[in-house]
């Protein structure tokens, strides 16, 4: 969406930065009221209302992000099967997240520890070097496409950081307790960057987890604003993180700011220094250290945190799974297999395209359900179809209870993985054309 910005001046007058463009409160006169929110929202409401609607994409829903779990929010979405758009401004950068039928399809930020480049050196596939000199040649968004064809990155490799980062902005827009949130309507098309598709409960649970460590992290430090100087040098014994964070301790940056700096997530940041005040490093305060040296009043030591119960892990017991026939779900991954395979085909690429695929499999970076372990693809661009199912009913007792949506979701991650790689080929007609036949195909499978 494109935003028009306003200003209010020193008088209290509403002012639009860009005097010269024509208004954006055009047709919208009439009498408002101003409606009590949070300092980073101001919300209209014409008085009396006239409604009427206008056409996508719009916000449709917006509010405090310290005020109303975005965790309840998200999982609504994602139960009603919504399409569109949830953006969040904090106080730690703007984040959006995209949701297509309930499900994660993809997600930006403009904090620079979000970005792709950061991602690969963060996990280790590339050099930090090697992804300085690949920017110089190409914008960001065609970093990781040049690595690979590079030959410095294999392109499962690729398709596993772009879905980390996908879920630690997810991550950081659940975990957002600061800032206002807007819930936009607009259509979310198959090609949209990078096709992926995640999980929402699944990312839902992993951030659960995560907002019970920062309730416990928040007991000593309540928000990002405050200020962490160093206490004492390095033991020799930190983490690499711990120890890099030290050295940037000076005082007069706010742990938001340390986060920017040390390329860490919000919830890492914190993290890091809340085991480095747990270890007596480090301290904080709500007012920058000005003059370091004599006459800085030295913190009160904190006593430790007692530990926080851990919650019960005693799990109802499963019952037994009714028979289910894996061969339909199979023969219907294998049609949409050879479809992107015959379309990649038509390019000349199919060779390199199931050199890759066979890569991913061997490699077991995809998936971590045991079904596809020992299977590669044929060069028709399928998988050997018996094989696949005497592996499912070999590892049936290892797939839950419900075994056959995860060997449904295991072909789904490997579908996912090749219309990644044939999205990086194909022209982008023939992507979209491909994603619809892959949509209808998919609708084939009926519900476990």
């Amino acid at each position: 969406m494109t935003t028009p910005r306003f200003r209010i001046d020193a008088s209290a007058q509403l002012v639009p930065e860009d005097r010269h463009a024509p208004s954006p409160l055009a047709g919208r006169s009439g009498t408002y009221a101003l409606m009590a929110t949070a300092p980073d929202l101001l919300v209209f409401s014409r008085t009396p209302a006239e409604g009427g609607s206008i056409p996508a994409p719009r916000v449709v829903l917006s509010g405090d992000a310290g005020g109303f779990p975005l965790s309840d929010l998200i999982a609504f979405l994602s139960q009603s099967r919504w399409s569109g758009v949830v953006r969040v401004h904090s106080p730690g950068g703007e984040r959006s997240v995209t949701l297509r039928e309930g499900e994660v399809r993809g997600a930006s930020s403009d904090d620079p520890a979000d970005r792709l480049g950061e991602v690969l050196v963060r996990m280790g596939y590339v050099e930090r070097p090697q992804v300085e000199a690949v920017l110089r040649e190409h914008p960001p968004s065609k970093v990781g496409r040049a690595l690979v064809e590079k030959g410095l990155l294999k392109s499962h490799d690729l398709f596993k950081c772009v879905t980390h980062q996908v879920s630690e902005i997810f991550h950081a827009i659940v975990l957002c307790r600061e800032g206002s949130f807007f819930l936009i309507d607009q259509p979310v098309d198959d090609k949209s960057g990078h096709i992926i598709q995640l999980s929402t409960q699944s990312l839902l649970m992993d951030s659960i987890r995560k907002i019970d460590e920062l309730a416990h992290f928040r007991k000593r430090i309540p928000h990002g604003r405050l200020y962490v100087t160093r206490k004492r040098p390095s033991d020799g014994k930190l983490e690499e993180d711990e120890d890099r964070v030290l050295g940037l301790l000076d005082g007069r940056r706010t742990l938001l700011e340390l986060g920017h700096a040390a390329r860490l997530s919000e919830f890492d940041i914190t993290k890091v220094v809340f085991r480095l005040l747990e270890g007596g490093f480090a301290s904080v305060s709500d007012k920058p250290l000005m003059v370091p040296g004599p006459g800085v009043p030295t913190p009160v030591p904190q006593p430790p945190e007692r530990p926080v119960p851990a919650a019960s892990t005693a799990r109802t017991p499963a019952r037994p799974s009714p028979t289910v026939d894996p061969r339909p779900v199979a023969r219907v991954f294998n049609f949409i297999f050879r479809e992107i395979r015959d379309e990649v085909a038509k390019q000349g690429m199919d060779r390199e395209f199931i050199a890759a695929a066979n890569a991913a499999l061997s490699g077991q970076g995809l998936t971590s359900s045991p079904v596809l372990e020992g299977l590669a693809f044929a060069p028709d661009g399928s998988l050997p179809e018996n094989k696949l199912i005497e592996s499912f009913e070999r590892h049936r007792a290892q797939l839950g209870s419900e075994p056959l949506a995860t060997f449904k979701q295991a072909l789904s991650d490997m579908m996912f993985f090749l219309l990644f790689q044939a999205g990086e080929l194909l022209e982008s007609r023939a992507d979209e054309d491909l994603a619809r036949r892959v949509k209808e195909l998919l609708a084939t499978i009926e519900a476990p």
